[in-house]
This record gives C-alpha cells, structure tokens and sequence, in this order.
C-alpha cells in the first residue's frame, strides 16, 4: 500500500505538490521498513481524532512536534518550576529545560533502539504542557484544592492532554496523533504504561534526567553536598551527572535491546531507586521545599477559592465549561510570576495615588 495515495488518514495530498513533496510519504514509509525495529511504531497512517490532510514535508508525528513548540503552552515552560521557586541564578533548571533534557535523552535511546525518533521527540516535547506553576509542589496544592472542592483530581500528565486537545488554538486543540497523545497520558508514574515501546522511554528518561539535574540544581543551591549523596548509589552510577546519565542510558539501550520492551537491568535500577529516594528525603521533600510549600499553597487556594467565588473575573481565552474545569485550567496554565502578580493584585493593598 502506498501511503501517499490512501487518504488523509495516511497523508492524502492537499499540499502545494511537486516530486519531492508527492513521493515523501512513500519514501519515508520504506525507509521505515528497512530501517526501524519491527517493534517500532510507524510514522504512517496517521490516527487523529479529526482527520486532516497530510503534508508533503514532514511526517505525521514531525508535524505534532511542530504544533507542540509553537504552542502557547509550550512558551509558557521557560518561566515555571523544575525544583526550586524563581531561581535568582541563570543556570537553574527550569520546566522548559527538563523538557529538552528528556526530548534529548529520548532521542538517543530510540536512534540505539531502532525505534522513532520523531514519535519520541513530539512525545518528550509535550510531556510537561500541563504542570502547574511552582513545579510538583504547586501540582499537589492544585490537587487538594480541586479534590475538596469537587471530589476530582489534578494530574499534570492528564491536564497536558487536556491543554493539547481541548485548550490551545482557542479550544480547538491540537490534534495530535494517538500516539503522541497516549506517550504524554502515561509519561507519570502513576499512569497506565504508554502503549508503544517510544512512549515508554519518555516516561523512564523523564526520571533519568530530573533526578540527576536535580542532583546538579541541589548541589549549585547549597541544599545538598556532592558528599551527602548516597555513596552505594553513585559508586554504580558515576561521580558526575553526565557519567551517571551515560551508565544509564547504555544500561537502558543494551536490557531493552534484549528484552524487546523498555526495561532498567536490576542492579543499574536499584542504584537509580536509592538516588532517588535520597532526593525525595533531602531535596523534594526536604525543609527548604517544605518551608516554601506552605507559601505555595496560600497563593494556589487564595486564587483558586476566590476564582471559584467570581467566575466573572475568569478570562475569556478560558474555554466555556464546568467552573472546575474553567479555574483550573486558567491556574495551571499560570507561570510562576504571573501566579504571584495575580496572587498580589488580589491580597496587597494598593497605595492611594498623592
């Protein structure tokens, strides 16, 4: 079947047409074919919920990346938390950042696996467009508002499909292909495992790299010493970020080579489990995250509650809906500064005029 002549399911021609762009799909198919793993999700037909015509350049899940970064969303990750609340220094991680740390990573693992790479990459760019401001602490403060409230729950890798199919484009969505939308659902630990094999290496080089940029962003902050960290783990691991980063990225190729599935050897696992349990005891959850939660969470249920009260002050660029769904989409899309202008608006008096 040649998927340049099936439809617009597959990439039916509505572009403006000559040699290269008439034969690409075919092209890339076969390149596909010859190239990729047999357990390797192919780029063709596309599955979108509306379907649309194909394009004559890029690929189906090329164009899905291309509609991710050139989303608002995806503007508004350079000012919201990794880790640690408005950084003053310049070299801080930030949710922006992670989120081409993870796209890079990915890419490596599914280039080594033979798997695609352009799946991978739209999947990793996505990943975060629903994280709240003020990082996992802010998503928890969100959580228990909408909990109490409406008996609902916040997840930021379920908002992220929310902002891609019901959010951006003034409601209209995205209109990403499954895969990419199934790669960002279960990114989380918490979420059912993604279905392909690119999906799941998002969602385990998402703990690869926050764990040890974290470790970097800790160390540059003066909350840990590169001595406090645990010594069994980085014995196994390396010294360094970008050593322990490579020891588990060549663990992760090699066992899910052999395994036809994503997989971590058990020793390389169990090293990566003990660091990260070290960073949730001493960083994450740690006293200087938990003596800036308490602030966080004022400034999420004073907005939240107040939003909640005057509906009439949400903006119109919120999508109509369910007050819930309404007061959490505008909060979560907030960065951290515009969270805390909106927080002062509400909560600082204002000086009289002389």
């Amino acid at each position: 079947m040649n998927p340049a002549t099936t439809g617009h399911a597959t990439g039916s021609r509505e572009h403006p047409g000559g040699p290269v762009a008439d034969a690409f799909a075919a092209r890339i198919a076969a390149r596909e074919e010859a190239d990729l793993s047999p357990l390797a999700t192919r780029s063709y037909p596309a599955h979108r919920a509306r379907p649309e015509p194909g394009c004559g350049l890029r690929t189906p899940f090329q164009r899905d990346r291309d509609r991710i970064v050139h989303s608002k969303a995806f503007r508004r990750l350079k000012h919201k938390t990794q880790v640690f609340v408005l950084p003053s220094g310049d070299h801080y991680r930030t949710r922006l950042t992670h989120t081409l740390e993870v796209t890079q990573v990915s890419r490596t693992v599914a280039r080594a696996l033979a798997l695609n790479e352009d799946l991978v990459e739209a999947i990793g760019l996505g990943h975060d467009l629903g994280h709240p401001p003020f990082g996992h602490i802010g998503e928890e403060a969100l959580d228990t508002r909408v909990s109490e409230r409406f008996g609902r729950t916040f997840w930021h890798n379920e908002h992220s499909v929310r902002i891609v199919e019901a959010i951006e484009r003034d409601g209209a969505g995205l209109n990403l292909t499954a895969p990419v939308i199934d790669g960002i659902r279960g990114h989380s630990g918490r979420a059912v495992k993604p279905a392909t094999l690119e999906g799941r290496i998002v969602r385990l080089v998402d703990r690869i790299a926050y764990i040890n940029h974290d470790i970097d962003d800790a160390v540059r902050a003066g909350v840990i010493a590169p001595s406090d960290l645990p010594r069994d783990a980085i014995a196994t691991l390396g010294d360094t970020g970008s050593r322990r980063i490579d020891t588990l990225v060549h663990d992760l190729v090699e066992h899910s080579g052999a395994a036809g599935d994503i997989v971590q050897g058990e020793t390389i696992g169990a090293a990566m489990a003990a660091l990260r349990a070290f960073m949730f005891e001493r960083v994450y959850l740690g006293p200087v995250a938990t003596r800036e939660h308490a602030k966080i969470d004022l400034v999420i249920r004073t907005l939240f509650d107040h939003l909640c009260e005057h509906p009439e002050e949400l903006p119109a660029s919120i999508p109509d809906g369910e007050l819930s769904d309404r007061v959490t989409d505008y909060l979560a899309g907030m960065t951290d500064r515009f969270c805390l202008a909106q927080f002062e608006a509400l909560t600082v008096p204002v000086a009289f005029a002389p």
